[in-house]
């Protein structure tokens, strides 16, 4: 999931490794886990846990930072059976069926799968990947521009077409980014495959800017970030990380969610097919869904743990959004129509 807010994530090229498993010559395994650019390179308790595992196996980790999700799941379908790396972290439900249909996992039912609810166990019955986390791709807004003038924040789709708010949303384009293609995928549920098309030729009418990425939109267009465009597509947890990284100290979060448009991502990890330690990478994917590395999604991914036994710290609760009834789309619609959708999109978005 391409996200988080730039004073939670250091940059990855700090931590980057090359190449598959590999044996020291004590006979230690390196494993190369292949994630992407908001993965956090070290100084985190992510990093610590995974030290943790390393000590406690003899199985070291490296991490191989491949980009946002699009880009790291079409370098895997390119290698998918000779592999950059041994396990995949990352892949969430709008892009799942893409990689299973690729074979670039190898089936493996984790140990631990039990701790998950079932209905997130449940877009794998092939045992293709497991499920790690969660969050929702919604609609965020700088709480202080809108404060600054007489207009009120958006409280929906609708209101995104109304020309009061020409030119203030910023969105990351669905080819190539996976909350892009969750907003997407938001707009299909609200306006049925017959409507969304004509909701999004109103967006570009009141003037929507489309950009590569996650990052880009939040770090650089949103004007919280001293960017031009006070609506974003980002996260029902992005608040929560803009209060723990304040600097000055924040008692309450700058910006704020629109409920009403957020729609639920999942994000798994899995082995990748053509590994040449499938043990120790089957070890690791149990290891990502343990305890340990689950209590320390919240506060560094801004996730929820895909394990239900695992408690969330207070201040991530308190400033982040949770709505009961997020919006989702059938996984096996997904799978048939992904691809149209973002062609139809493009044709109507971006020529």
């Amino acid at each position: 999931m391409t996200r988080r807010l730039a004073a939670a994530t250091t940059l990855a090229a700090l931590v980057v490794a090359f190449g598959a498993c590999s044996s020291d010559d004590d006979g230690t395994t390196t494993l190369t886990l292949v994630t992407y650019d908001s993965f956090p390179a070290e100084g985190t308790s992510l990093n610590e846990a995974l030290a943790a595992f390393s000590e406690d196996t003899g199985i070291a980790v490296e991490l191989l930072i491949s980009g946002d999700t699009g880009t790291m799941i079409s370098k895997a379908e390119l290698t998918a059976g000779n592999p950059e790396g041994d396990v995949m972290f990352g892949v969430d439900n709008t892009f799942l069926s893409r990689v299973v249909d690729a074979g670039v996992f190898e089936a493996y039912e984790a140990d631990g799968l039990d701790a998950i609810p079932e209905e997130l166990r449940a877009l794998v019955p092939g045992g293709e990947a497991a499920p790690v986390d969660f969050a929702d791709v919604c609609l965020n807004y700088d709480i202080g521009w809108f404060d600054e003038r007489d207009l009120q924040p958006p409280a929906g789709f609708a209101d995104l077409i109304d020309p009061a708010y020409r030119d203030l949303l910023v969105v990351p384009n669905p080819a190539t980014s996976s909350p892009g293609l969750a907003f997407l995928l938001a707009t299909v549920a609200e306006y049925g495959e017959d409507g969304w098309t004509d909701y999004w030729s109103q967006l570009r009418s009141n003037g929507v800017e489309v950009v590569d990425g996650w990052t880009e939109a939040y770090n650089e267009r949103f004007s919280w970030a001293g960017g031009p465009r006070p609506i974003v597509v980002s996260y029902g947890t992005s608040p929560p990380a803009e209060v723990l990284f304040a600097d000055p100290p924040l008692d309450a979060a700058p910006t704020a969610v629109v409920p009403a448009t957020c729609f639920r991502q999942i994000e798994f990890a899995g082995v990748l097919r053509g590994t040449d330690a499938g043990d120790e990478a089957r070890r690791l994917v149990d290891f990502l869904i343990a305890e340990q590395f689950q209590s320390a999604l919240a506060l560094n991914l801004f996730v929820y743990p895909a394990n239900a036994e695992v408690a969330l710290p207070p201040e991530f609760v308190e400033h982040s959004v949770r709505p009961d009834d997020p919006a989702t789309v059938d996984p096996a619609t997904i799978a048939a129509r992904r691809n149209a959708w973002i062609d139809e999109w493009t044709d109507l978005v971006l020529r």
